[in-house]
Order: C-alpha cells, then structure tokens, then sequence
C-alpha cells in the first residue's frame, strides 16, 4: 500500500449525528448459480428492483462477474430505510452476454427472490433460495444480502495498490490481476470490501488510487484517543437481534353493533374487510418482519365469552388461555373471525387489564437486562375508554418496560379525550400526578385515513417507535445483544487474484 490519505466531513460531530433518513447499505453475494452458458460458466449480475404504487422498477444493479457461479458483488446498495413502511424489493439475477442490457433476449434469467427491506434488517443477513418462474426453485441456487446501516460519518479512506512479481496463471499469457479487499467482522466472517479493476496481461500491476468510506472499511472507529459517548440506533438493536413482539387487542363492546349487521363495524364484508382488519392488516404486516417465529398475540375485550359467558375485559379470541398466539398475521384474522360468532358483545370499554397484561410480560422481558425483545400492542377501539384513570396509570407504569401502545380509533365516535393518553398536547400523567418516564402512546382515529391507503396508517402510527425503542434501551443502558458496529480495529485482508483463476 504505497497511500493512505483520510478526509473527514466537517459536518462530523462528536455529540451525534444529525437527524435525518436512515440509510442502510445492501450488499449481494450468491451460490450455486445455474450454469446457461454452453463453453464458459454463467456471467452473473444482480438487479434490485424495488415496488411503487403496485410497479416493480429498477432501483441498481451490480456489476457483471465473469464465469462464476458463486459471486460475490463489490457494488453495494444504498436505500433510504422506513420502519414503519412494507419496503418491498426484489433481487433477480440474470446471465449476461457480451455489453447487451437486461431484457434481451440473449440474457438468460437465473433466478429472483422477493422481500422485505425490513426482512432484511430483522436479520442482518438473510439468505434465500433463488426462484424462477411459476415458483420453480432455481436448483439449488441462494442468494445472501448482507444489510448495514450508514452512519453519520462520512469520513473516507483514499488506497493504492501495486503487486510485484505475482505468479503467472495463465496457460499463453500473463495473468489479468485485480485486487479485493476484505475485512473482518466481529464474527470472524469475512466482507468484501472493495475489488479493483482488472489489469489484463500484467505480473508487476499498479491499481488506481480509489476511495472507501470509513463504513465500509472500519465502521467509522478511526482509532483516536477521545472519550467517546456511543450512541446507537434503532438498526444497531435490531440488526443485533432484537425481536419486536406484536399483539392486537380487539374492542368487542357492545357499540360496535350486531356483527350480523351490515352497519356493525364487526360485520365481515365477504368483499373488503372492515375497519378492525383494515387497521390490524395494515400494522401487523409491518410488524411480522422484526419477529422470527411470527406467531402474534391476539385478545379481546368487552365481551361475554364461552362457556359461562362472563364479562372478559381481558381474553384470547382463539379461547386458548394457556397460548394466545397465532399464526402470523393470517391467523390472528382467522381467529377474530371465528370468534364473532361465540361471543355476545357487551361492555364497558375497559383497556387498562390488557395493558397491565402485556406491560407485565415486557417486563418479564426487560428483566433480562438484553435487548432480545420489544413489545408492540395495538388496541383497536370503537369508543373512548371508560376506565381513563386505571388506563392513564396503566400507561405510566408501562412506559417503564420495554413497550409501545398504538391506539386506533375505529367508526365515527369523539375520541377527543383519547389524545390525552397521546401525550402529543402535554406529558401524561397518572391519577396521582407522576409523569410517564417516556412517551410510548401513539394515538389516531382510522377515520382520517379512510380514503389513504392502509400503508398510511401504519406509516402514521407506528413512525415513532424506532425513536421509543432507543429512549428505552438508552435510558436502561442496555447495547445491542451484536451490535453491527464493531469498535475493534479492523483486520484488512488483501487478496490479488486473477479473475480466470
């Protein structure tokens, strides 16, 4: 390495980064990749594609790797991430030949996968069998998309590379060197930096000079002696394995009418679902991506249920005490559907019983002293609640936990005194005057999102969990269980090679 040159943005600051988009960064490997070619292996290269308004259209592609069947890209891909949006992508991998562009007909598909931007941070690193048409699995082909955040950092390192007297692979010329660079991760696995270009014919090569960010190459330790506070994100916790719980609590009072009639906001349309299945579809589908057994708690309350038909302010709609859950988000839909017909619809509004149930359970959770699992609870509501005193203390004892409260209200009632629990308009209090430690309430009436799309809502109510999530791990003084950012001094690991080889 004849040159190291390192430059630092002067927006940098010690005292945290500024706030704006979360980026993460995308790179692709594969394996076992589908050989099209009839003399060479396949030459492939990956194209992300990305969902719009129903659209698939191409966001990148990485380079073209020549006869290989196993790639690993240099390209990386950089997208905006949204917690509180479905970030649907697609990753398809193509064949290709000579300079022509994706879709001729000379190009040979090997194979796609679908995800979730979400899917892929939950993860950290997902791996998936690639696809080709009709569902068909693309032999035993995978893909492997490695996710990491952007830091605010956006120091880089300048690198030059020469090699002398390299030793000659080919058969009637001289090698055609490149270079790769590869560092080490905290798990002893190894990421690909960065590759160089390939000098044709060439045993003494000198590589042009390139530029890597301080991301990429060392996670942004630039190993000087400061005093340094660490600060982590919501992707730290999440990428370091923190499993978001969901759980829905569904209003079965009275108010909500005879579900056997059209006007009933539980009357099951065969042709579009109501307002509950609006809004529970629309939050769920955003939550089941950070949660890898998908399995979700579903409750009632504010009925008369089976056998005795005693009033429950506090039951499992699949009238199964000992496991509430269900599977994904499909089967909390089948459960409530089924349901309806077993139950009488009575009163009050009571909420305070299953938020005392589930901040009981995060707390169970947070006496672990890990950031292994944080809790989601969604009541839907047609009202507003009757016992206000024992819910606002509820909610300041579970602002304590590791636990945020969606809040959606359902028809066309005056939820004006359901912001007070919001804590937008001023810091919520319990009964006694002691203030909620964070705030963890995210109030809306579904009302104002009746003509959006249900992707609105869920970007609406749930925008503001990434920032509770890191309130409560900062203020506990818990780190992610991996955080994603190793402060160790990376190990660069040069590798000249020739790409015939």
């Amino acid at each position: 390495m004849n040159d190291i040159q390192e430059a630092t943005s002067p927006a940098t600051s010690l005292s945290g980064p500024a706030t704006c988009v979360t980026k993460v960064e995308l790179r692709v490997s594969c394996k076992a990749l589908l050989d099209r070619d009839t003399l060479n292996k396949s030459d492939p290269c990956v194209i992300l594609m990305v969902q719009t308004n129903g659209q698939w259209t191409e966001l990148d592609r990485t380079e073209v790797i020549k006869s290989n069947l196993h790639p690993v890209f240099a390209k990386v891909f950089s997208l905006d991430y949204y917690f509180e949006e479905v970030q649907k992508l697609r990753f398809e991998v193509y064949d290709i030949h000579g300079t022509h562009s994706i879709g001729t007909r000379d190009d040979d598909f090997l194979g796609g996968v679908e995800c979730t931007l979400g899917q892929i941070v939950a993860q950290k690193k997902m791996m998936k069998p690639l696809l080709l048409k009709y569902g068909k699995y693309a032999g035993k082909s995978t893909i492997t998309v490695h996710a990491e955040e952007i830091s605010g950092n956006n120091g880089y390192v300048e690198l030059s590379f020469c090699a002398k007297k390299l030793d000659d692979k080919d058969l009637f010329s001289k090698s055609d060197p490149f270079l790769e660079i590869y560092r080490i991760n905290d798990d002893e696995t190894e990421q690909l930096v960065h590759r160089t270009e390939v000098i044709k014919n060439n045993l003494n090569p000198v590589w042009e000079p390139f530029k890597v960010s301080l991301m990429s190459l060392c996670s942004c330790d630039e190993d000087r002696k400061l005093k340094l506070h660490r600060v982590y994100s919501f992707l730290d916790y999440i990428m370091g394995g923190c499993q978001i719980h969901f759980t829905v609590a569904i209003d079965f009072t009275a108010s909500n009418g005879d579900p056997r009639n059209s006007c009933s906001l539980h009357y099951i349309n065969p042709y579009q679902p109501n307002e509950y299945l609006k809004a529970l579809i629309a939050v769920g589908e955003i939550c089941q991506d950070y949660d890898s057994d998908k399995r979700f708690s579903a409750l009632g309350f504010g009925a008369r249920i089976p056998p005795n038909y005693e009033v429950s302010h506090d039951f499992a709609i699949n009238f199964n005490p000992e496991d509430d859950e269900c599977e994904e988000i499909q089967g909390v839909v089948e459960a409530y559907q089924n349901c309806l017909p077993k139950i009488q619809l009575y009163g009050p509004t009571n909420v305070a019983p299953i938020i005392n149930r589930i901040a009981k359970l995060a707390a169970g959770d947070g006496n672990i002293k890990d950031a292994s699992r944080y809790h989601i609870l969604l009541i839907l509501t047609d009202g507003v609640v009757t016992d206000m005193a024992d819910t606002r203390e509820a909610i300041v004892r579970a602002s304590y936990q590791p636990l945020s409260i969606i809040i959606v209200g359902v028809g066309n009632a005056d939820f004006t005194d359901m912001q007070i629990l919001d804590g937008d308009d001023g810091v919520l209090r319990s009964p006694k005057g002691e203030p909620v430690l964070r705030d963890i309430v995210q109030f809306v009436p579904f009302r104002d999102f009746k003509t959006a799309s249900p992707a609105a809502l869920a970007k609406c109510v749930l925008a503001e969990v990434p920032k509770q999530v890191v309130e409560y791990y900062s203020h506990k003084a818990i780190s992610p269980m991996c955080p994603i950012r190793d402060l160790s001094t990376p190990i660069l690991s040069p590798v000249a090679t020739s790409p015939t080889e």
